[in-house]
């Protein structure tokens, strides 16, 4: 977490959190979701504008990360931003020598690969699971004819629950009832 994000939450500790203005597409492109977009439908149906500015694209990567509660956020200063995921909350793009690269731009190595009945290719790490972009679908190829790679089938909808992440924290706000939350004091 940058250090002026870090002051930021120290001195407003109290900012509510944001639902549903934030998404990420299976392509890992962040868009802007205003209630218009919101009230059209969930990420999949209603995307919202693309973000294309490049030094926010690197602010939220650099303040990405999930709760304790598997739901993904930007902390943008004092206020965290709930991430609506189309997909997984990773997308990672494969290089020719097979290493793996984050949308947001963190290397990472694979534990894991695995296959959807779609035909969809994820890959779990450190990090966590995610979705390998489309354009590099024939390099992870690549890696399982290597023998890097021993793909395992598994259920699209089975991975939020088997990763501990949630798709939609917004819908899960939503459903519970409950305000959002605020900020801890910091300590």
């Amino acid at each position: 977490m940058d250090d002026i994000v870090k002051q930021a939450l120290a001195k407003w500790p109290h900012v509510p959190y944001c639902y549903g203005w934030l998404g990420l597409d299976a392509r890992g492109h962040w868009y802007l979701r205003d209630e218009a977009v919101q009230a059209a439908g969930p990420l999949v149906q209603s995307r919202g504008s693309l973000l294309r500015h490049e030094k926010l694209l690197e602010f939220i990567g650099r303040n990405y990360e999930p709760d304790s509660e598997g739901q993904w956020f930007f902390q943008n200063g004092p206020q965290r931003v709930y991430v609506e995921l189309e997909n997984t909350p990773w997308v990672w793009r494969i290089q020719p020598d097979f290493s793996v690269v984050s949308h947001t731009g963190r290397s990472t190595t694979v534990t894991d690969c695995l296959v959807d009945g779609e035909g969809r290719v994820y890959l779990v790490s450190p990090l966590g699971v995610g979705l390998v972009h489309t354009l590099d679908v024939l390099v992870a190829a690549e890696a399982v004819e290597a023998g890097r790679w021993l793909p395992q089938e598994v259920e699209a909808a089975q991975l939020p629950t088997r990763y501990g992440f949630v798709r939609s924290p917004h819908a899960r706000w939503e459903a519970s009832g409950r305000p959002p939350h605020r900020h801890p004091s910091p300590s």
